[in-house]
């Protein structure tokens, strides 16, 4: 249960921003005990693995907080993010310090596969379709708050996933509540904005 519940969570937080996880993990695994990868992902936590994750990561960070750019952003995570989330969740179960806790998971590695590109596609779709609302009522302001946002939440929840793993439900719940209510908002501005103008437009 606990393999599952951090799987979850740092596929949720791939979904925001597929490097986080992977850094958090990686860095994790090479200066610490708290996660130990199995052979077959022992790449993750090499030097060229997280060189890689750490440039592009510098990248997401820079373009996901320009209007129009973030986008484009957005099109491309819709192969990563959720590639990402199914690496993580698969390695994660697989590791040594929860063998014990996720029997299932342990016989069947792609059920976790499977699990983590749905939850990381999941929230990345809810990502996706809420920044262009964002972008659209702010003018473009509210893409640095909302992506620094997104940031700060995948590297919380990534934290949550491996440490205090029980907790990973409650913020999973927060986090797609919180995402609902950041689409409806801004979906309502919008659709007031354009009444105004069309009122407008009218007299």
């Amino acid at each position: 249960m606990l393999a599952t519940l951090t799987g979850m969570g740092l596929s949720a937080a791939a979904g925001l921003n597929a490097y986080i996880p992977f850094l958090i993990v990686a860095l994790l695994a090479r200066f610490t005990d708290a996660v130990s990868l199995p052979a077959q992902y022992g790449w993750i936590e090499s030097w060229w693995a997280i060189g890689i994750a750490s440039g592009l990561l510098l990248l997401e960070v820079v373009f996901d907080k320009v209007p129009v750019v973030d986008h484009i952003n957005d099109a491309v995570g819709t192969f990563v993010r959720p590639a990402t989330g199914g690496l993580i969740f698969a390695a994660t179960q697989a590791a040594e310090d929860y063998e014990q806790s996720s029997s299932f998971l342990q016989q069947n590695p792609w059920v976790g596969v499977v699990l983590g590109i749905v939850v990381a596609g999941v929230v990345h779709t809810g990502k996706a379709v809420a920044r262009p609302l964002v972008n659209g009522s702010t003018g473009g302001l509210g893409a640095p708050v909302v992506s620094a946002a997104e940031d700060t939440a995948s590297v919380g929840l990534s934290l949550a996933a491996v440490f205090f793993p029980v907790v990973v439900l409650l913020v999973l719940v927060l986090l797609l509540w919180g995402l609902w209510l950041l689409w409806s908002s801004t979906r309502r501005r919008r659709r007031e904005r354009d009444r105004a103008l069309s009122e407008a437009g009218y007299r």
